[in-house]
C-alpha cells in the first residue's frame, strides 16, 4: 500500500560544504491543512510531522520552492 502525503516547502536554505564548488542546501517539508479529499487520504486529522533533506545533488535542489506544495509517497521498499 502506499500512503500519499501533501507536504508544503517551508524553506530551501543553502548550506555551507567542506567543497567550495559543490551545492548543497537543506529542504524543509511541512504538512499541508486542510479538508480536502487528497489530505482525507493520510491524516484524518490535523496532519502533524516534517520532513528535512540534505541535498547536494543541483538539479534536485532546483525542484523545490519555498511556498510551493508536494506530494510526498510511501511506498515499501521490499
Amino acid at each position: 500500500m502506499t500512503v500519499r502525503a501533501k507536504m508544503k516547502c517551508f524553506t530551501v536554505t543553502p548550506l555551507a560544504s567542506g567543497d567550495p564548488n559543490e551545492r548543497m542546501a537543506q529542504i524543509h517539508l511541512l504538512p499541508v491543512y486542510g479538508d480536502s479529499e487528497e489530505n482525507k487520504t493520510w491524516s484524518k486529522y490535523t496532519p502533524s510531522g516534517e520532513i528535512r533533506l540534505y541535498v547536494t545533488n543541483p538539479v534536485a535542489i532546483e525542484q523545490f520552492e519555498a511556498g510551493k506544495e508536494y506530494f510526498v509517497d510511501f511506498t515499501p521498499a521490499a
